[in-house]
């Protein structure tokens, strides 16, 4: 399976035989931690949501309804799940947004804290966006900082693939984050001409949806807070997905998230 549309069936199939979906290599011990670390409110795994109070057992729960992880709170080491027919769902439900933006030749912004797997996921949306008339917006090109959630802090720049923000290093390369001060630079930026649409994940995400902009992003097992954000109503759609894979193996995902957008 290449770039041409396909099935429901057939993807289905390939995010269980990719890993994309299913038995997943995100470490059940990772998620688990990560979930405490949300309920602790941890800066770090809020993705600049401003979420409810909930307990480690509360999470989970959503977690094992909204991912599809295993919801046994005995289960805490070995592999973990997500469920790829809620993958596809969330693909639906995520297909019908853009579509919708697109429909409207809107403006909409995209981004990324995983430059490194999901750039082509992102660039593909882009030119299907482009196409149908949206505009995209880049702001903020070059804003940096020292992110204060990690130790040492380090350099970070916004930098465009296209249309497409992400962050490099003082090296030029590009960086995973979960940091949400990109986005929040990103809007500032903007003085108050919001986009219609985000789509996005990590804190480039959360940041948007806390914002009160319509935000569309995928989100691995161990990332919750883009999962509360959804279930407190402040995403739009979370698509629960291991986000670390090799970047072709995603190539079918795209091609069926764009017909369902209407846009191939």
């Amino acid at each position: 399976m290449g770039s041409e549309s396909v099935s429901r069936g057939e993807l289905r199939e390939q995010l269980v035989r990719s890993g994309i979906a299913g038995e997943v290599a995100t470490p059940r011990e990772g998620n688990l931690r990560h979930y405490r670390r949300m309920v602790a409110k941890d800066p770090r795994y809020q993705f600049g949501l401003r979420l409810r109070d909930r307990s480690f057992d509360e999470t989970l729960a959503m977690m094992a309804r909204l991912c599809g992880v295993d919801p046994n709170p005995e289960h805490t080491r070995g592999v973990d799940t997500i469920d790829p027919d809620l993958t596809l769902d969330a693909l639906d439900a995520m297909g019908e947004r853009i579509g919708a933006a697109a429909a409207e030749g809107a403006t909409v912004l995209l981004a990324t804290g995983h430059p490194d797997t999901l750039l082509d996921v992102y660039r593909a949306i882009e030119d299907a966006l482009r196409a149908a008339g949206c505009t995209v917006l880049t702001p903020a090109a070059g804003w940096s900082y020292a992110s204060r959630l990690w130790e040492p802090a380090p350099y970070r720049e916004i930098a465009y693939a296209s249309g497409v923000a992400a962050l490099v290093g003082a090296d030029g390369r590009w960086r995973h984050t979960h940091d949400p001060e990109p986005m929040r630079a990103v809007l500032a930026s903007l003085d108050g001409e919001l986009p219609r649409l985000v789509v996005a994940d990590h804190g480039w995400a959360g940041a948007a949806g806390e914002a009160g902009i319509e935000t569309v992003g995928f989100a691995d097992c161990n990332d919750p807070a883009l999962f509360a954000g959804l279930d407190e109503g402040k995403i739009a759609v979370t698509v629960p997905l291991d986000d670390g894979l090799s970047p072709h193996l995603y190539e079918p995902l795209t091609a069926y998230l764009l017909h369902r957008a209407q846009l191939t």
